[in-house]
Formats: C-alpha cells, structure tokens, sequence
C-alpha cells in the first residue's frame, strides 16, 4: 500500500497536562485519512492533525451516512503499544457501513494506517493503570449535494485522544419505559453517529432525577433489557450472569464478547438470553441481583450502584469480590501485556 506521510514540523505534546485530561478533548499530533472517489479508495495518507472543510451540502450533514469504531491503545513497562482485538473493530466498521450503504474499508489499509499513526505518536500513549489512548476510526459522506440518496464520495479517518478513566464515581440508571434506542430492521447494531445522538435527550432527563444512564428495552413493549447507555449490560442474579443476545437492535460490543468468553473460561455460568424488566426487578426484591455493569470499550466495565422503574428505585449491594472488579483486572492486565494473552487478543503495534 502507498501511504503519504507528512509529519508536524513540532510536536505539541508539551503543552499537555496528562494528569487532568478530560475525556476526548486533546488530540494527537497526527491523523490518518483517505478518500473514496470513482468508486475506489484513493491513496490514504497521514498528515498533522487539522481541521478539514467541507461544503455545506456534503450528505453527512442531512442524511447522516456516519459511522465509527472505538478502540484503545495501551503502553507496557518495555513501552511497547498494543491494542486490543482491533480486527473486530476492522470488521465491524465495515459492516457498520454496509447498513448505512457505505463503502467498506480495505483491511490492509486499516491496519497499516493504524500501525503507521501510532508509531508516530507513540508517545502520547502513556504507561499507567488509568492511561489509554482513545483511537476513534470514522466514515462520513462527503458529496456535494442534497438529493435523498447514498452519496458517492466518503472519507476514512482515524484520531487519537490521550484519556484516563471515563467514569468517575457510582453510575445510576433508568430503565427506559418511553424512548426506545433501537427497532427491529433498524440500524442498532451499526455504530451509526444517529444511534447516540438519539439517546442524548432522554438520558438527559434521567439526569435531571440523577441518572447517570438509561439501560433501553426493546422498543415495542419494554419488556426486555437490552443495553445501558452506550454499553452492553450483565446482570449478576446470584452467581450467574445474564446478558441480552445479539440483535439488529444490540450492538455485537468486543468487550462483551471478552467477558464471555473470559467468564466461560473460568467456569462461571453465563446465560446469553432475553432478559425481562420483571425478572431483574424480582431479583432485586428478593435480593439475588447481585451486580449490574456495563461493558465497552471506553470504560471497559462500568459498574451500576442502583437502579430506577417506573419510579420505583432499587440498590444494589457492595460486594468486596465483585464480578464486575474481577472482570476488569482480568480484561485489563491483557490489554496492558501484564498477564498470559491465551486467547490471542493482543496486537502489538510494529
């Protein structure tokens, strides 16, 4: 592959305090991007990070064609950079863009842009427990023009933003019984930019009854939990945990998958299946609803100190030998190169 390299003339690294960030607001020196134009990819490059221009009538801006990928680069003690399963972002983004009708992009371009950009700014990646570096992959619709239809030109771009942890405190959520995130035949699955702006407003209002975040149910009854906030969601009822299958409305979330597979390893029960309002409200009464959690990659789990249904609210205990605790070291000393990567998860950056 050809790849057009311009590097800044000097770094601003200096100028960043990496004791107070706050979540992806400071970016990397650099950038990568590439254009679709004649039907095919053009030469991507990578060049100092800058704002680019568009015209007011490029289709992302009125018909939403917009999908990303998160993902996360870690630096071990021999300041080497691995990330963590980044082939299933790869193929997720594609088969994000084939919902919204977008062109998908090469794999031997993902990951030699990606490897080129984070050899370039490897040192924004910083050691550390709480320190990642937040690489955000996107494909937006460029066309000039307002018609309704797919457009025919794109852009591929991948930034990186230095973070530390993405929730500080106890999350408390709602339980959606009005808005819905995602329908059947819809593009929940998809990491559409849509999705999340749709979710803004409601959880808005949970956070005026203070509410960090909804966990949505299905959209035709709510009936069933699906996902809390922008994350998968378990549920620990006694000592087996519980989470939503797959669906067009679930996103199909890489740490989601890494519990599982983790939990499954370790002998711990692990029910993938629907799981009703009813039944999680029911443990909680009879005490067996042990945890709540939510699982992404931004904050890799996230735990949920209680809970809100229509209006009636619910705690949840504090356990010293949580799952949730648990979960996260395991997941976390993989990603950092502190533990046996058995199942082939880590990718170091060449």
């Amino acid at each position: 592959m050809a790849l057009h390299i311009e590097k800044i003339a000097k770094s601003k690294i200096s100028n960043v305090d990496f004791s107070n960030l706050k979540f992806g607001q400071i970016f990397t020196d650099h950038m990568f991007e590439c254009d679709f134009e004649n039907g095919e990819w053009q030469t991507p490059k990578i060049r100092p990070y800058q704002p680019i221009s568009f015209d007011p009538s490029a289709k992302v801006f009125h018909y939403g064609q917009a999908v990303f990928e998160g993902m996360k680069a870690y630096k071990d003690d021999n300041n080497d950079v691995w990330l963590f399963r980044p082939d299933q972002n790869q193929v997720r983004i594609n088969k994000s863009a084939e919902r919204l009708d977008m062109p998908a992009f090469p794999k031997e371009y993902f990951f030699e842009g990606l490897n080129e950009l984070l050899k370039l700014d490897k040192e924004w990646v910083q050691k550390g427990a709480n320190n990642s570096l937040y690489i955000r992959p996107f494909i937006i619709a460029t066309e000039n023009c307002v018609s309704a239809s797919s457009s025919n030109k794109y852009k591929f771009m991948i930034i990186c933003s230095p973070v530390q942890a993405y929730y500080a405190g106890e999350v408390r959520v709602v339980f959606a019984d009005k808005f819905s995130r995602a329908a059947d035949g819809g593009v929940g699955f998809a990491k559409a930019a849509g999705n999340y702006a749709a979710s803004f407003y409601p959880t808005r209002l949970a956070g005026k009854d203070g509410y960090q975040q909804v966990v949505w149910t299905d959209a035709s009854k709510h009936e069933f939990l699906e996902e809390a906030g922008t994350m998968n969601v378990f549920f620990r009822v006694n000592d087996t945990l519980l989470t939503a299958p797959t669906s067009d409305r679930i996103l199909d979330g890489v740490t989601r998958k890494s519990i599982i597979q983790l939990m499954e390893d370790e002998g711990i029960k692990v029910e993938v299946r629907k799981i009703s309002v009813s039944e999680i409200v029911e443990a909680a009464r009879k005490g067996e609803l042990l945890e709540m959690f939510g699982a992404g990659t931004a904050a890799v789990i996230s735990p949920i100190s209680g809970f809100s249904n229509k209006g009636e609210s619910f705690e949840l205990p504090k356990l010293e030998n949580s799952y949730a605790a648990h979960i996260k070291k395991r997941i976390t000393d993989i990603q950092r190169n502190l533990a046996e990567d058995k199942f082939g998860w880590r990718y170091k950056v060449q």
